[in-house]
Protein backbone atom coordinates (compact mmCIF):
# COMPACT_ATOMS: atom_id res chain seq x y z
CA UNK A 1 0.00 0.00 0.00
CA UNK A 2 1.14 3.37 -0.93
CA UNK A 3 2.16 5.44 1.88
CA UNK A 4 0.24 8.51 3.21
CA UNK A 5 0.14 11.00 5.59
CA UNK A 6 -1.31 11.41 9.12
CA UNK A 7 -3.13 14.18 7.65
CA UNK A 8 -4.50 12.22 4.85
CA UNK A 9 -5.28 9.35 7.23
CA UNK A 10 -7.31 11.33 9.02
CA UNK A 11 -9.11 12.91 6.91
CA UNK A 12 -10.25 9.45 5.29
CA UNK A 13 -11.12 8.44 8.50
CA UNK A 14 -13.69 11.29 9.02
CA UNK A 15 -14.98 10.89 5.34
CA UNK A 16 -15.33 6.99 5.76
CA UNK A 17 -17.06 7.88 9.61
CA UNK A 18 -19.57 10.48 7.68
CA UNK A 19 -20.20 7.90 4.38
CA UNK A 20 -20.82 4.79 7.09
CA UNK A 21 -23.12 6.65 8.95
CA UNK A 22 -24.90 7.79 5.46
CA UNK A 23 -24.86 3.99 4.73
CA UNK A 24 -26.20 2.93 8.30
CA UNK A 25 -29.28 5.55 8.46
CA UNK A 26 -30.26 3.96 4.46
CA UNK A 27 -30.22 0.79 5.68
CA UNK A 28 -32.12 1.37 8.50
CA UNK A 29 -34.84 2.68 6.43
CA UNK A 30 -34.82 0.04 4.08
CA UNK A 31 -35.04 -2.56 6.61
CA UNK A 32 -37.82 -0.86 8.30
CA UNK A 33 -39.68 -0.78 5.40
CA UNK A 34 -39.43 -4.28 3.85
CA UNK A 35 -38.92 -5.92 6.91
CA UNK A 36 -41.70 -4.29 9.71
CA UNK A 37 -39.17 -4.85 12.97
CA UNK A 38 -39.29 -2.19 15.67
CA UNK A 39 -38.23 -1.32 19.38
CA UNK A 40 -41.70 -3.14 20.26
CA UNK A 41 -40.83 -6.86 18.99
CA UNK A 42 -37.32 -6.88 19.49
CA UNK A 43 -37.28 -8.89 21.85
CA UNK A 44 -39.39 -11.26 20.32
CA UNK A 45 -37.39 -11.56 17.19
CA UNK A 46 -34.43 -12.47 19.11
CA UNK A 47 -35.96 -15.48 21.01
CA UNK A 48 -37.82 -16.34 18.02
CA UNK A 49 -34.33 -17.06 16.46
CA UNK A 50 -32.22 -18.06 19.86
CA UNK A 51 -30.85 -21.24 19.36
CA UNK A 52 -28.69 -21.89 22.91
CA UNK A 53 -26.03 -20.04 24.54
CA UNK A 54 -22.59 -21.36 25.41
CA UNK A 55 -21.83 -23.15 28.37
CA UNK A 56 -19.75 -20.93 30.87
CA UNK A 57 -18.86 -23.10 34.01
CA UNK A 58 -17.05 -19.95 35.84
CA UNK A 59 -16.44 -16.96 33.78
CA UNK A 60 -19.24 -13.99 34.58
CA UNK A 61 -17.51 -11.26 32.75
CA UNK A 62 -19.05 -12.54 29.18
CA UNK A 63 -21.80 -14.28 27.62
CA UNK A 64 -22.80 -15.59 24.24
CA UNK A 65 -26.17 -16.75 23.36
CA UNK A 66 -26.25 -18.38 19.53
CA UNK A 67 -28.94 -17.83 16.75
CA UNK A 68 -30.42 -18.99 13.69
CA UNK A 69 -28.64 -18.29 10.48
CA UNK A 70 -24.74 -18.49 11.87
CA UNK A 71 -25.10 -15.31 14.27
CA UNK A 72 -23.64 -14.77 17.39
CA UNK A 73 -24.69 -12.08 20.20
CA UNK A 74 -21.32 -11.60 22.78
CA UNK A 75 -22.02 -9.23 25.31
CA UNK A 76 -19.54 -8.24 28.00
CA UNK A 77 -20.01 -7.55 31.48
CA UNK A 78 -18.90 -3.77 30.25
CA UNK A 79 -22.61 -3.28 28.75
CA UNK A 80 -20.61 -3.58 25.01
CA UNK A 81 -22.43 -6.09 22.35
CA UNK A 82 -20.82 -7.44 19.77
CA UNK A 83 -22.65 -9.22 17.21
CA UNK A 84 -20.34 -12.18 15.48
CA UNK A 85 -21.10 -13.30 11.93
CA UNK A 86 -19.73 -15.29 9.08
CA UNK A 87 -20.48 -13.02 6.68
CA UNK A 88 -20.96 -9.02 7.65
CA UNK A 89 -22.04 -7.78 4.77
CA UNK A 90 -24.99 -9.92 4.34
CA UNK A 91 -27.06 -9.64 7.62
CA UNK A 92 -30.20 -11.70 7.82
CA UNK A 93 -33.35 -9.02 7.20
CA UNK A 94 -34.75 -10.69 10.71
CA UNK A 95 -31.81 -8.54 13.21
CA UNK A 96 -33.71 -5.52 14.63
CA UNK A 97 -31.77 -3.18 13.18
CA UNK A 98 -32.49 -0.22 16.00
CA UNK A 99 -30.71 -3.26 18.35
CA UNK A 100 -28.01 -4.14 15.87
CA UNK A 101 -26.79 -0.69 14.83
CA UNK A 102 -25.52 0.02 18.58
CA UNK A 103 -23.51 -3.63 18.30
CA UNK A 104 -19.92 -3.70 17.02
CA UNK A 105 -20.12 -6.26 14.10
CA UNK A 106 -17.22 -8.75 13.71
CA UNK A 107 -16.77 -11.40 11.14
CA UNK A 108 -15.92 -14.58 11.96
CA UNK A 109 -12.85 -16.45 11.60
CA UNK A 110 -10.72 -13.35 11.93
CA UNK A 111 -8.02 -13.58 9.88
CA UNK A 112 -5.22 -10.41 10.71
CA UNK A 113 -5.66 -9.25 14.05
CA UNK A 114 -4.18 -6.81 16.55
CA UNK A 115 -3.91 -8.29 19.75
CA UNK A 116 -3.30 -5.04 22.24
CA UNK A 117 -4.02 -7.27 25.04
CA UNK A 118 -1.02 -9.24 26.35
CA UNK A 119 -3.01 -11.67 28.56
CA UNK A 120 -4.96 -12.54 25.29
CA UNK A 121 -1.78 -13.81 23.48
CA UNK A 122 -1.98 -17.07 25.49
CA UNK A 123 -5.53 -17.81 25.04
CA UNK A 124 -5.33 -17.45 21.80
CA UNK A 125 -2.16 -19.62 21.01
CA UNK A 126 -3.92 -22.44 22.96
CA UNK A 127 -6.90 -22.54 20.76
CA UNK A 128 -4.56 -22.82 17.73
CA UNK A 129 -5.56 -19.07 15.98
CA UNK A 130 -1.92 -17.59 16.81
CA UNK A 131 -1.19 -17.72 13.30
CA UNK A 132 -4.33 -15.26 13.20
CA UNK A 133 -2.31 -12.77 14.99
CA UNK A 134 -0.59 -10.04 13.13
CA UNK A 135 0.27 -7.47 15.30
CA UNK A 136 0.65 -6.60 19.01
CA UNK A 137 1.12 -3.33 21.27
CA UNK A 138 4.09 -5.57 23.15
CA UNK A 139 7.27 -4.98 21.94
CA UNK A 140 9.64 -8.29 22.29
CA UNK A 141 11.82 -7.70 25.13
CA UNK A 142 8.26 -7.33 27.48
CA UNK A 143 6.89 -10.58 26.76
CA UNK A 144 7.95 -13.44 29.08
CA UNK A 145 6.68 -16.21 26.76
CA UNK A 146 10.19 -17.30 24.38
CA UNK A 147 7.39 -18.34 21.73
CA UNK A 148 5.65 -15.13 21.53
CA UNK A 149 9.11 -13.05 22.04
CA UNK A 150 10.87 -15.00 19.33
CA UNK A 151 7.59 -13.98 16.51
CA UNK A 152 7.69 -10.64 17.76
CA UNK A 153 11.21 -10.41 17.25
CA UNK A 154 11.53 -12.14 13.68
CA UNK A 155 8.55 -9.54 12.55
CA UNK A 156 6.03 -12.46 12.11
CA UNK A 157 4.19 -11.04 14.33
CA UNK A 158 4.76 -7.00 13.95
CA UNK A 159 5.20 -4.42 16.93
CA UNK A 160 3.28 -1.54 16.21
CA UNK A 161 3.59 0.78 19.33
CA UNK A 162 2.13 0.67 22.36
CA UNK A 163 -1.33 0.66 22.66
CA UNK A 164 -2.24 4.18 23.51
CA UNK A 165 0.02 5.46 20.10
CA UNK A 166 -1.10 2.27 16.98
CA UNK A 167 0.51 2.78 13.94
CA UNK A 168 -2.50 3.40 12.04
CA UNK A 169 -1.09 3.14 8.14
CA UNK A 170 -0.62 -0.57 9.72
CA UNK A 171 -3.63 -1.26 10.68
CA UNK A 172 -4.50 0.08 7.11
CA UNK A 173 -1.99 -2.11 5.46
CA UNK A 174 -2.08 -5.64 6.71
CA UNK A 175 -5.75 -5.39 6.34
CA UNK A 176 -6.76 -5.74 10.34
CA UNK A 177 -10.17 -7.43 10.71
CA UNK A 178 -10.50 -7.64 14.75
CA UNK A 179 -8.23 -5.52 17.31
CA UNK A 180 -8.63 -7.10 20.70
CA UNK A 181 -7.54 -4.12 23.60
CA UNK A 182 -7.87 -4.67 27.28
CA UNK A 183 -9.76 -2.41 29.59
CA UNK A 184 -6.50 -0.10 29.47
CA UNK A 185 -7.87 1.22 25.88
CA UNK A 186 -10.34 3.38 28.35
CA UNK A 187 -7.58 5.75 29.21
CA UNK A 188 -7.33 6.09 25.60
CA UNK A 189 -10.56 6.31 24.19
CA UNK A 190 -8.99 8.90 21.41
CA UNK A 191 -7.55 5.40 19.64
CA UNK A 192 -10.57 2.79 20.36
CA UNK A 193 -12.40 5.63 17.97
CA UNK A 194 -9.66 6.16 15.61
CA UNK A 195 -9.76 2.33 15.04
CA UNK A 196 -13.31 1.36 14.11
CA UNK A 197 -13.12 4.49 12.25
CA UNK A 198 -11.09 2.64 10.10
CA UNK A 199 -13.58 0.40 9.91
CA UNK A 200 -11.79 -2.15 12.39
CA UNK A 201 -14.11 -3.46 14.83
CA UNK A 202 -12.77 -3.79 18.40
CA UNK A 203 -12.95 -6.06 21.14
CA UNK A 204 -12.91 -4.93 25.04
CA UNK A 205 -11.87 -7.87 26.63
CA UNK A 206 -11.77 -8.19 30.33
CA UNK A 207 -10.66 -11.40 31.43
CA UNK A 208 -7.90 -9.86 34.44
CA UNK A 209 -11.63 -9.12 35.55
CA UNK A 210 -12.39 -12.66 36.48
CA UNK A 211 -12.18 -13.75 40.06
CA UNK A 212 -12.25 -16.94 39.36
CA UNK A 213 -8.90 -18.17 37.91
CA UNK A 214 -10.57 -20.65 35.35
CA UNK A 215 -13.08 -18.13 34.63
CA UNK A 216 -10.05 -16.35 33.58
CA UNK A 217 -9.10 -19.34 31.55
CA UNK A 218 -12.79 -20.05 30.07
CA UNK A 219 -12.13 -16.70 27.88
CA UNK A 220 -10.33 -19.16 25.25
CA UNK A 221 -13.97 -20.10 24.10
CA UNK A 222 -14.53 -17.32 23.24
CA UNK A 223 -11.48 -16.32 21.33
CA UNK A 224 -12.35 -20.38 19.65
CA UNK A 225 -15.15 -18.55 18.51
CA UNK A 226 -14.19 -15.18 17.29
CA UNK A 227 -11.03 -17.13 15.01
CA UNK A 228 -12.76 -20.65 13.96
CA UNK A 229 -11.11 -22.70 16.80
CA UNK A 230 -13.90 -23.55 18.95
CA UNK A 231 -13.82 -27.55 19.83
CA UNK A 232 -10.07 -26.73 19.77
CA UNK A 233 -10.28 -23.93 22.98
CA UNK A 234 -13.16 -26.34 24.37
CA UNK A 235 -10.81 -29.72 24.55
CA UNK A 236 -8.06 -27.17 25.92
CA UNK A 237 -10.53 -25.71 28.62
CA UNK A 238 -11.58 -29.52 29.70
CA UNK A 239 -8.08 -30.78 29.86
CA UNK A 240 -7.25 -27.82 32.59
CA UNK A 241 -10.64 -28.57 34.07
CA UNK A 242 -9.71 -32.18 34.82
CA UNK A 243 -5.71 -30.95 36.42
CA UNK A 244 -8.28 -28.76 39.05
CA UNK A 245 -10.29 -31.31 39.48
CA UNK A 246 -7.66 -34.38 40.05
CA UNK A 247 -5.70 -31.70 43.00
CA UNK A 248 -5.26 -33.51 45.56
CA UNK A 249 -5.92 -31.24 48.78
CA UNK A 250 -5.99 -34.29 51.39
CA UNK A 251 -2.26 -33.78 51.17
CA UNK A 252 -2.15 -30.83 52.93
CA UNK A 253 -2.27 -32.37 56.14
CA UNK A 254 -2.87 -28.38 57.17
CA UNK A 255 -3.90 -25.95 54.97
CA UNK A 256 -0.86 -23.69 55.33
CA UNK A 257 -1.18 -19.82 55.35
CA UNK A 258 0.04 -17.94 52.53
CA UNK A 259 1.27 -14.66 51.66
CA UNK A 260 1.67 -13.54 48.26
CA UNK A 261 2.93 -9.99 47.11
CA UNK A 262 6.15 -7.95 46.13
CA UNK A 263 7.70 -5.09 47.27
CA UNK A 264 7.46 -1.72 45.11
CA UNK A 265 10.21 0.84 44.21
CA UNK A 266 8.60 2.98 46.99
CA UNK A 267 8.94 0.57 49.75
CA UNK A 268 5.29 -0.29 49.56
CA UNK A 269 4.03 -4.07 49.84
CA UNK A 270 1.54 -5.00 46.64
CA UNK A 271 -0.63 -7.83 48.05
CA UNK A 272 -4.41 -9.09 45.88
CA UNK A 273 -7.22 -8.47 47.02
CA UNK A 274 -8.95 -10.71 49.23
CA UNK A 275 -11.32 -12.65 46.59
CA UNK A 276 -9.49 -12.02 43.52
CA UNK A 277 -8.25 -15.28 41.52
CA UNK A 278 -4.62 -15.56 42.67
CA UNK A 279 -6.56 -16.17 46.41
CA UNK A 280 -9.04 -18.44 44.74
CA UNK A 281 -5.68 -20.55 43.54
CA UNK A 282 -3.95 -20.49 46.75
CA UNK A 283 -7.47 -21.90 48.23
CA UNK A 284 -7.94 -24.35 45.73
CA UNK A 285 -4.78 -25.90 45.99
CA UNK A 286 -5.18 -26.74 49.65
CA UNK A 287 -3.89 -22.85 51.42
CA UNK A 288 -5.41 -20.22 52.98
CA UNK A 289 -4.65 -16.73 52.02
CA UNK A 290 -2.39 -14.60 55.32
CA UNK A 291 -4.57 -11.71 54.14
CA UNK A 292 -8.17 -12.63 53.63
CA UNK A 293 -9.47 -10.15 56.13
CA UNK A 294 -7.75 -6.51 54.97
CA UNK A 295 -9.89 -3.73 54.95
CA UNK A 296 -9.36 -2.72 50.90
CA UNK A 297 -9.30 1.26 51.26
CA UNK A 298 -9.30 1.92 48.01
CA UNK A 299 -12.41 1.38 46.14
CA UNK A 300 -11.47 0.41 42.60
CA UNK A 301 -11.46 -2.39 39.98
CA UNK A 302 -7.73 -3.44 40.50
CA UNK A 303 -7.18 -6.55 41.83
CA UNK A 304 -4.56 -5.47 44.19
CA UNK A 305 -3.73 -2.56 46.51
CA UNK A 306 -0.27 -1.09 48.58
CA UNK A 307 0.59 -2.27 52.16
CA UNK A 308 2.51 -0.41 54.46
CA UNK A 309 5.33 -2.43 55.38
CA UNK A 310 4.17 -2.11 59.31
CA UNK A 311 0.63 -3.16 58.05
CA UNK A 312 2.10 -6.48 55.85
CA UNK A 313 4.31 -7.39 58.54
CA UNK A 314 1.66 -7.78 61.13
CA UNK A 315 -0.53 -9.90 58.75
CA UNK A 316 1.59 -11.62 57.77
CA UNK A 317 4.74 -12.29 59.84
CA UNK A 318 3.31 -15.71 61.11
CA UNK A 319 2.57 -16.78 57.55
CA UNK A 320 3.44 -20.62 56.23
CA UNK A 321 4.57 -19.77 53.19
CA UNK A 322 5.71 -16.57 51.27
CA UNK A 323 5.07 -16.22 47.91
CA UNK A 324 6.82 -13.20 46.02
CA UNK A 325 5.50 -11.75 42.71
CA UNK A 326 8.48 -11.46 40.17
CA UNK A 327 6.58 -10.10 37.62
CA UNK A 328 5.86 -6.55 38.98
CA UNK A 329 9.07 -5.57 40.32
CA UNK A 330 11.49 -8.56 39.20
CA UNK A 331 12.69 -11.38 40.91
CA UNK A 332 14.59 -12.07 43.81
CA UNK A 333 18.08 -14.89 43.43
CA UNK A 334 17.52 -15.92 47.35
CA UNK A 335 16.20 -15.15 50.45
CA UNK A 336 19.41 -12.38 51.31
CA UNK A 337 17.56 -9.95 48.43
CA UNK A 338 14.29 -9.98 50.31
CA UNK A 339 16.07 -9.32 53.95
CA UNK A 340 17.96 -6.45 51.80
CA UNK A 341 14.85 -5.15 50.65
CA UNK A 342 14.04 -5.00 54.49
CA UNK A 343 15.18 -6.37 57.38
CA UNK A 344 11.66 -6.93 58.69
CA UNK A 345 11.23 -9.61 56.68
CA UNK A 346 13.60 -11.57 58.52
CA UNK A 347 11.63 -11.81 61.40
CA UNK A 348 8.57 -13.94 58.93
CA UNK A 349 8.27 -17.34 59.94
CA UNK A 350 8.43 -18.51 56.54
CA UNK A 351 11.64 -16.88 56.04
CA UNK A 352 12.96 -18.46 59.32
CA UNK A 353 11.56 -21.32 57.96
CA UNK A 354 13.11 -21.24 54.68
CA UNK A 355 9.64 -21.50 52.86
CA UNK A 356 9.64 -18.80 50.55
CA UNK A 357 9.22 -18.74 46.80
CA UNK A 358 8.80 -16.61 43.90
CA UNK A 359 6.72 -17.11 40.57
CA UNK A 360 8.84 -17.08 37.03
CA UNK A 361 8.63 -13.37 35.20
CA UNK A 362 6.28 -14.87 32.51
CA UNK A 363 3.52 -16.09 34.92
CA UNK A 364 0.51 -13.84 34.12
CA UNK A 365 1.58 -13.18 30.39
CA UNK A 366 0.30 -17.26 30.60
CA UNK A 367 -2.92 -17.13 31.30
CA UNK A 368 -3.38 -20.91 30.23
CA UNK A 369 -1.35 -21.86 32.91
CA UNK A 370 -4.18 -21.38 36.00
CA UNK A 371 -4.58 -24.81 36.20
CA UNK A 372 -0.93 -26.15 36.65
CA UNK A 373 0.06 -22.83 38.49
CA UNK A 374 -2.45 -24.19 40.66
CA UNK A 375 -1.04 -28.20 40.76
CA UNK A 376 2.30 -26.48 41.59
CA UNK A 377 0.50 -24.80 44.52
CA UNK A 378 -0.82 -28.00 45.57
CA UNK A 379 3.02 -29.56 46.11
CA UNK A 380 4.54 -26.80 47.88
CA UNK A 381 1.84 -26.43 50.22
CA UNK A 382 1.80 -30.53 50.56
CA UNK A 383 5.91 -30.26 51.20
CA UNK A 384 5.76 -32.27 48.14
CA UNK A 385 7.63 -29.60 45.92
CA UNK A 386 11.10 -28.69 44.79
CA UNK A 387 12.85 -26.76 41.85
CA UNK A 388 12.78 -29.96 39.45
CA UNK A 389 10.20 -29.79 36.79
CA UNK A 390 8.44 -26.56 38.17
CA UNK A 391 7.68 -23.94 35.46
CA UNK A 392 5.82 -21.19 37.21
CA UNK A 393 7.62 -21.17 41.18
CA UNK A 394 10.87 -21.91 41.96
CA UNK A 395 12.26 -21.96 45.31
CA UNK A 396 14.23 -19.10 47.14
CA UNK A 397 17.44 -20.38 49.48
Amino acid sequence: MKAVSLHSLISFMKIRKILTTIISIMLAFALAGCSGSSTDNAGSVWDEHLTGSMELKYADQFHVDYYEDGISVVTVEDGLRYLVTDDADALPDWLPEDEVSGMTVIAAPAHAVYNAASSAMDLIDAAGGLDSVIMTSTQAGDWGIDKIKKLVESDTIRYIGKYRAPDYEALLEGDVDLAIESTMIYHSPQVKEAIEELGIPVLVERSSYESDPLGRLEWIKLYGLLLGKSDEAQKFFDGAVAKVEGVDTDAVAEAPSVAFFSVNSNGSVVVRKPGDYVTKMIETAGGTYALDDIAIEDDNALSTMNMQMEAFYDKAVDADILIYNSTIEGGLEGIGDLTAISDKFSDFEAVKSGNVWCTDASTFQRTTGAADMIVEMNKIFAGAADDSGMEYFHKLN
